[in-house]
């Protein structure tokens, strides 16, 4: 009976409704009650799973909205596959590309035992630093690079091994095919592909670094960038300069050859030098080799030294524009010269009165400081300023030197700069500034990318009269036949030009057995086209022993000018007569 009445109340489902004149009472069963609480409960349900879906669609709605966070360990690298263009010589021969490479990197909260992964990792990755390795794994950052530009088969062996938290980042590696070729004027690049030096830097300069920064050039093909260097050329005058420095037994040794007419920079090489595809040498200690990074310095355009009888060139040419002497002039050369305390002698004097162009050939300071003295101190100042040799040189390179001059000039000061002390210029601006004597007179500034006659006359600024650079390039020719010059004469090519041999300034005091040698040089003399210009410093030994420039320089000229005269398009001319010399009457 009492199961009987509680199946009935389970089924029951009465409801009695209460009326004006009745009461009613509802009776609602034991399933009907369940079904609503089932019902009630999967809406609950439902709700909490739209609540979380919710709440993670927002949240990922909010990452997608945020500025990434880096950790300082990654510093500034997310533009590390950023593309850099290709550097090419003037015939489009390759001299700098990008390769694509990977870096490993780590997250420390997903390593499991820090100690494994080291020890893994060493059997691939070289010279690896375990303390600092295991100090990154186990510091419980984001990230932290472990080894950047890794090669494939590296990356392969580390995938390989399966460890968790490892990862690669692409990223961009400069090469440079030709090495150590044309270092100084490439230049080369950091880790994160940033120009540090050379035209490398330009280009960031010039606006690359900007565009990379705002992600303008990730994986996008840019435009190569043509130098105006033939790499031909530069791989020989490199070839000359670095023999010359081990023949020579010298501390440094340089050469440039610039065209007159365009004032382009064919070729420039400055020894010690440096591979920049490794721009930075370790010992075994895990040192930086710093005597390795002393080939960072290019001493053709990025140090100033007194370049000797060089100047001469500039102190006659100055003579001769400011009207002040002719090419039959005669000045007094008989005695040395005593002024301020100090007493000025020719190196080999012929003690008599010469003529201009024995003053040249016998490279007498006597002749030239009576010259200068002509000319007078502001009219000196004022023309070697105008030839570019007193300001910084205005090129594309960075990091060119700035010259040195007496704060105040003095008569003394005139007189040794005639002759090339007391004043330190860059060989790059001396070899621009005799561009101009040979060339009709117009200093072009120098440029290390392609320029067009036409393009260089509009830049151009005269500086000297035509009938001085005539004048000029007779004086050359003569000292390239009968004096220190023709241990630079090549036959059938008419080299002509000025020996420079002065004593190297070391604190600042000049050392008497130790020489700074130099040789400016123009070629074919009948219609000069090329200025090359050697450096040699502090040689022990040259040809037949001597360490003077006509021993040490001007051989470096005869033998880039020897195998450079073909490539670039001089044709040589044997058996012909010599040209005509004799513009003045002795």
């Amino acid at each position: 009976m009492i199961s009987f009445v509680i199946r009935l109340k389970s089924r029951a489902h009465f409801v009695v409704k209460q009326g004006r004149n009745a009461e009613r009472e509802a009776f609602i069963g034991t399933n009907a009650r369940r079904r609503k609480q089932a019902r009630l409960r999967v809406a609950i349900v439902i709700a909490a799973f739209c609540a979380i879906y919710l709440a993670v669609g927002v949240r990922l709605l909010q990452y997608g909205l945020s500025e990434p966070i880096l950790s300082a360990s990654i510093g500034g690298n997310v533009d590390a596959v950023a593309s850099r263009p290709n550097i090419v010589d003037r015939n489009g021969e390759l001299l700098a590309t990008d390769l694509n490479m990977v870096s490993l990197y780590a997250d420390p909260r997903r390593i499991i035992d820090a100690d494994e992964v080291v020890e893994k990792l060493a059997l691939v990755v070289p010279n690896i630093d375990w303390s600092d390795t295991h100090r990154k794994l186990r510091s419980q950052t984001a990230f932290q690079w472990l080894r950047r530009q890794l090669t494939p088969k590296q990356q392969a062996d580390i995938l390989a091994l399966g460890l968790p938290g490892i990862g690669f980042r692409p990223e961009k590696r400069r090469f440079y095919p030709g090495g150590a070729t044309a270092s100084h004027i490439v230049g080369h690049v950091n880790v994160d592909n940033q120009g540090l030096a050379g035209m490398e830097r330009y280009l960031d300069q010039q606006g690359l670094a900007d565009l990379r920064a705002s992600g303008l050039t990730d994986d996008t093909r840019l435009a190569p960038v043509t130098l105006s260097i033939d790499l031909r050329v530069q791989n020989i005058v490199r070839d000359v300069v670095a023999r010359a420095m081990t023949d020579y037994e010298a501390e440094a040794a340089g050469a440039v050859i610039l065209d007159v007419e365009t004032g382009e920079v064919l070729a420039m090489a400055s020894v010690p030098d440096y591979d920049p595809n490794e721009p930075s040498r370790m010992l075994p200690d895990g040192t930086v080799d710093k005597a390795y990074e002393k080939g960072w310095f290019n001493r053709i355009s990025n140090a100033t030294f007194e370049m000797g009888s060089t100047f001469k060139s500039f102190t006659l040419a100055m003579g001769l524009d400011e009207g002040k002497i002719s090419l039959n002039s005669v000045v007094d050369a008989s005695r040395p010269i005593r002024m301020g305390g100090f007493t000025i002698r020719d190196f080999k004097g012929k003690n008599r009165p010469l003529s201009i162009p024995e003053v040249f050939q016998y490279s007498s300071n006597i002749g030239t400081a009576a010259v200068a003295d002509m000319v007078g101190i502001d009219g000196h100042r004022e023309f070697l300023t105008r030839l570019g040799l007193l300001s910084k040189l205005d090129t594309e390179m960075p990091g060119v030197a700035t010259p040195t001059q007496p704060q105040t000039w003095k008569k003394i000061n005139s007189v040794t700069i005639s002759f090339g002390h007391g004043v330190a210029t860059t060989p790059l601006q001396t070899a621009v500034a005799a561009a101009a004597l040979m060339n009709g007179g117009y200093l072009h500034q120098p440029t290390f990318l392609p320029r067009s006659k036409e393009e260089a006359q509009a830049l151009a600024r005269r500086v000297i009269k035509e009938k001085t650079s005539a004048e000029m390039r007779f004086l050359y020719d003569w000292n390239g036949q009968k004096g220190s010059g023709r241990g630079a004469q090549v036959e059938g090519f008419h080299v002509g030009g000025k020996t420079g041999t002065a004593d190297k300034v070391i604190n600042g005091r000049y050392a008497k057995n130790i020489n700074f040698n130099a040789f400016v040089a123009a070629f074919p003399m009948d219609k000069p086209r090329y200025i090359v210009l050697s450096i040699i410093d502090a040689p022990r030994t040259g040809e037949r022993g001597g360490r003077t420039a006509a021993s040490t320089a001007a051989p470096m000229i005869q033998a880039i000018i020897r195998r450079v005269a073909p490539l670039l398009g001089v044709k040589p001319r044997f058996g012909e007569p010599e040209a005509e010399m004799l513009l003045v009457d002795y």
